[in-house]
């Protein structure tokens, strides 16, 4: 470049008036702002001029200075107005075209059955009632008869919240809350949350579970086995609907019993779902163990009653054909959206 300040500036104005991106326009500045710059080094030069000489070629030089730095802050205003047009226009919305909508929601297979269940129990009697899922060891073991030696009270399978805490591993705390707190008739269904340390396709370490009671003078098993046969029918909208019950063993009722149902998907034929047996398993009951009924002072003597449980979960996978308990809380939308 040659040494008059004012084809230097010109020199610059046509060149960043040429240029269309930020990162060459910095580097052109450098070749007339820089430290070897064009401007830089006239200023370098003026020591070398006399008096004279150097206050008007200084002054010449200044105004060059000037007008480089303002060309260069134009452009760089006009090529940041340039990106920010071209990013609207990439990202311009047309208001005129019709909307999309918003996607609508629908209530989660579990709350549909947990619903399907209060409802019908409602229609023959029970209240619902809920309690806390932190619970002490006596409302969650002791109350309900449970050994201090039992298997259920080992870390292998309850969640420890600390030495006198844990999370219920059945709703059946709610019923000795509920006993304690009301005189009989109790006649109750207590659904929630539960927790186990477990995890397969059938087993999860939170589920629902959803437990009867019914407390009174003249409580009988065959109230029990009526109870349980009419919900399923009812639920499963099968009116002959066959259901047994199983002898078995649960420290909190006697007699005990396990509930089987007809297989709702071969009619008892025997498929995969029924492992080919006709039957399903849906559930545990028996009547109240007196043991239970002493821990939260009630006469065993003059009182009776009867206690169920049943896997919500579980409830929902067969009535809805689901063979995989984790897809209900997986909250995939391919899944749910079935469901609206």
């Amino acid at each position: 470049m040659n040494d008059n300040p004012e084809s230097i500036l010109k020199l610059a104005q046509a060149e960043f008036a040429s240029i269309m991106d930020a990162t060459e326009l910095e580097q052109a500045k450098a070749r007339y702002l820089g430290k070897g710059g064009a401007i830089t080094e006239l200023l370098k030069g003026l020591g070398k001029l006399d008096p004279d000489a150097r206050k008007s070629h200084g002054a010449a030089i200044n105004r060059a200075k000037e007008g480089v730095e303002a060309a260069l802050a134009a452009r760089r205003e006009a090529l940041a107005a340039q990106k920010l047009e071209r990013q609207l226009s990439q990202e311009a919305l047309d208001v005129t075209l019709p909307g999309r909508g918003q996607d609508v929601g629908g209530i989660h297979p579990v709350t549909r059955t947990l619903e399907r269940i209060q409802e019908i129990f409602s229609s023959i009697g029970f209240s619902t009632v809920s309690g806390p899922e932190i619970e002490t060891d006596f409302y969650n073991f002791t109350a309900l008869n449970i050994p201090e030696d039992h298997p259920a009270r080992a870390m292998h399978d309850t969640f420890y919240v600390d030495d006198a805490h844990l999370l219920r591993t059945h709703t059946s705390p709610i019923q000795i809350h509920y006993m304690m707190e009301n005189e009989p008739p109790v006649k109750i269904i207590a659904p929630g949350r539960v927790y186990r340390v477990d995890s397969d396709a059938t087993h999860s370490p939170m589920f629902h579970q959803v437990e009867g009671l019914w407390i009174d003078e003249h409580v009988s098993f065959t109230h029990l086995k009526g109870v349980v046969a009419e919900f399923l029918q009812r639920f499963f909208e099968r009116k002959h609907l066959e259901v047994r019950f199983r002898p078995s063993f649960f420290p909190f009722t006697e007699p005990s019993a396990e509930i089987d149902m007809g297989c709702v998907f071969c009619e008892g034929e025997g498929c995969r779902v029924c492992s080919h047996t006709g039957w399903l398993e849906v559930g545990g009951c028996g009547m109240v163990h007196p043991n239970v009924l002493k821990h939260v002072g009630l006469d065993s003597e003059k009182y009776l009653g009867f206690a169920f449980g049943m896997g919500l979960d579980r409830l929902a996978m067969l009535r809805y054909g689901v063979n995989d308990l984790r897809l209900f809380f997986a909250n995939d939308l391919r899944f749910l959206n079935q469901f609206k």
